[in-house]
C-alpha cells in the first residue's frame, strides 16, 4: 500500500477529509517547538483551517531532542491523518506542517527560521519540564541546559534559549519580535515564558533584555483536547479507513478548545475565524480546565491504575469512582473557581464527565501518569491550597494524592521506570517507604512538589494520612 504523500492525496478513500487547499503553496509563518501528538492535534488544525483562506501560516515544527517526527512525516511531505473520534469517526488529512527540523542536528537551520520576515509567530507545546522553570515560576539557571545557553547563547539547547537567541538576531537586523505563544498546561504561561526569555536575555544583553520587555508579546492561552498517544492499532484503523500508509496519524476526540489572551497582531492569524477564542480573562478559562479537567484526570490516573484500569473511560465504568471524581469536580472544586463570562461550571464539569466516557477515546491512564511531580501542584495543590485557607472540606484531595504515593511506591519496589524530572529521586524515595501511614511525612518532605506550608499543614498531614490507610487497606482487601 503507498504512503501518503502529496503525491497520492486523490488515492485516498472519498469519504477522508482533504486539505482544502495546496498544502505546498504554503509558506512558513510559525515556527512550532513541540510538535508531538498534541500540537499536530489541536492548534496544527486550527491553522490547517486558516490555510484555506490564508496561505502564509504553514508550520516548521521543531523538535528538541526526538528524531521519531521528523522521520515520520518529512517522507510524508509532512502529511498526517486526524483520527476525530467519537460518536461519528471522522478521518482529515491535515497539511498545515510543512518541515520539521530537530534542533540538536539543525541549529542554525531553527534559527534562520525564527528570523524570518515571513514568521510572525512562534508557539510551543514542550510540556510543564520544557520551560526550565523553578517551582516558583522563574528560570532555573542550574538547569543543564540553560547553564550551556548562557556560556553557548549562539547554539542553544533549551526552548527558551532558541527564543531568545532568535530575538536577539531579529533585533540586530532591525526587525520586529514575533508573537510567542505558548500552549502547556502552565498557570499564567505567556506571563511565565516571557519572564524566563528577558531573564535570559539580560545574561547577554541588558538592552536586548530591555527590548524583548518592551515588544515582545507573549499572550496567556489555555488549550483543550483529550490526545491519546499514537499506538499500531491507531495505524491500521487509518490504513483501513484511508487506503494509504501513515507511519504516524494522530488521535483525538471531537471536543476542542484555544483561548488565547487577546492582542494585537497586525496581519496576524485570524484566530477567530478559525474558532480560536480571544478573551481578556484567560486565567478564569486555564483555571477551569487545569482544576476541572486536569485535575480529575490525574485521579483517574492514579486511582484507576491501582484498581486495575488502563484507559480513562475504562475507569469510568466504575460507579465509585466516577461519583467520586464528579464529587471532587462540583462539590469541592466549582466552588474554588471565577466562571468566566459565559461558562457555567457545574454543565462544564458533566460535559468534561461525558467526555471522560467516550468509549471512542482510549486514554491511556499510564500516559496521563507522567510527570506526576510537576502535574500535581498545578493540577490539584492549588485547590487543595485554596480549599484550606476557605476553611473547606480538603478530605477527598488526599485520595488522588494517596494514589500517587503508591504509584510511586509500586513503581520502585517493581523495578519500573518512572517518566519524571524527578525520576530518580522518586524511585529512591519509593525504596525506603514501608506500606505504613509513616509513608506520608516521608513523601510530604519531598519539597519540589509539595510546598512547606502545605506539608506542615496538621489538616492536609491528617487527611493524606487517613486517604493513605484507606488505599492499604483496600489493597489488604483485595490482595
Amino acid at each position: 500500500m503507498s504512503r501518503l504523500s502529496l503525491a497520492n492525496l486523490d488515492a485516498l478513500k472519498p469519504e477522508v477529509i482533504k486539505p482544502a487547499y495546496d498544502p505546498s503553496g504554503l509558506s512558513i509563518g510559525v515556527v512550532h517547538f513541540g510538535p508531538g501528538a498534541f500540537h499536530r492535534a489541536h492548534q496544527a488544525a486550527y491553522l490547517d483551517a486558516i490555510a484555506a483562506f490564508d496561505p502564509r501560516w504553514g508550520i516548521c515544527g521543531v523538535s528538541l531532542h526526538s528524531t521519531g517526527v521528523r522521520d515520520a512525516l518529512n517522507p510524508q511531505d509532512g502529511l498526517y491523518t486526524l483520527a476525530i473520534l467519537d460518536e461519528e469517526i471522522k478521518y482529515q488529512i491535515i497539511g498545515s506542517m510543512r518541515e520539521v527540523l530537530v534542533g540538536p542536528e539543525d541549529i542554525e537551520a531553527v534559527l534562520e527560521r525564527l528570523t524570518r520576515d515571513s514568521v510572525g509567530v512562534v508557539s510551543s507545546t514542550v510540556t510543564e519540564k520544557g520551560y526550565c522553570l523553578t517551582p516558583d515560576g522563574a528560570l532555573d539557571f542550574a538547569h543543564a541546559d540553560i547553564v550551556h545557553d548562557v556560556a553557548n547563547p549562539q547554539t542553544p539547547k533549551s526552548f527558551v534559549g532558541y527564543v531568545v537567541e532568535g530575538l536577539r538576531r531579529r533585533h540586530a537586523t532591525g526587525k520586529a519580535p514575533f508573537v510567542l505563544i505558548p500552549c502547556d498546561n502552565l498557570p499564567k504561561n505567556g506571563h511565565r515564558l516571557k519572564a524566563a526569555v528577558v531573564a535570559l536575555a539580560a545574561k547577554q544583553d541588558q538592552a536586548l533584555a530591555d527590548w524583548t520587555q518592551a515588544h515582545l508579546q507573549c499572550p496567556c492561552t489555555m488549550v483543550d483536547s483529550i490526545t491519546p498517544a499514537t499506538d499500531d492499532a491507531l495505524r491500521a484503523r487509518v490504513e483501513a479507513a484511508t487506503g494509504v500508509t501513515d507511519t504516524w496519524p494522530i488521535q483525538r476526540e471531537a471536543f476542542t478548545q484555544w483561548v488565547i489572551e487577546d492582542h494585537v497582531h497586525d496581519g496576524g492569524p485570524d484566530w477567530v475565524r478559525a474558532g480560536v477564542t480571544l478573551t481578556d480573562n484567560v486565567p478564569a478559562y486555564e483555571r477551569a480546565k487545569l482544576r476541572l479537567l486536569n485535575g480529575p484526570h490525574s485521579t483517574l490516573a492514579y486511582v484507576g491504575l491501582h484498581k486495575g484500569y488502563e484507559s480513562v473511560s475504562e475507569a469510568m465504568t466504575d460507579a465509585n469512582l466516577s461519583a467520586f471524581v464528579r464529587d471532587l469536580m462540583i462539590q469541592d472544586v466549582v466552588p474554588l473557581l471565577e466562571a468566566p463570562k459565559g461558562l457555567d461550571l457545574v454543565a462544564y464539569s458533566e460535559a468534561i464527565l461525558k467526555r471522560f466516557r467516550n468509549p471512542a477515546i482510549r486514554h491511556l491512564l499510564s500516559q496521563i501518569a507522567w510527570d506526576g511531580s510537576q502535574k500535581l501542584p498545578i493540577r490539584l495543590l492549588g485547590s487543595l491550597s485554596e480549599a484550606l485557607a476557605r476553611g473547606a472540606d480538603i478530605s477527598r484531595f488526599g485520595v488522588p494524592l494517596a494514589a500517587w504515593i503508591r504509584f510511586v511506591r509500586h513503581k520502585a519496589v517493581s523495578g519500573e521506570a518512572i517518566t519524571d524530572p524527578l525520576a530518580a529521586e522518586l524511585i529512591a524515595l519509593g525504596n525506603t517507604l514501608n506500606d505504613e501511614v509513616s509513608d506520608v511525612q516521608a513523601v510530604l518532605a519531598l519539597h519540589a512538589v509539595f510546598p512547606e506550608a502545605l506539608a506542615s499543614d496538621p489538616e492536609v498531614i491528617e487527611s493524606l494520612e487517613a486517604a493513605y490507610a484507606a488505599a492499604l487497606a483496600a489493597e489488604k482487601v483485595t490482595a
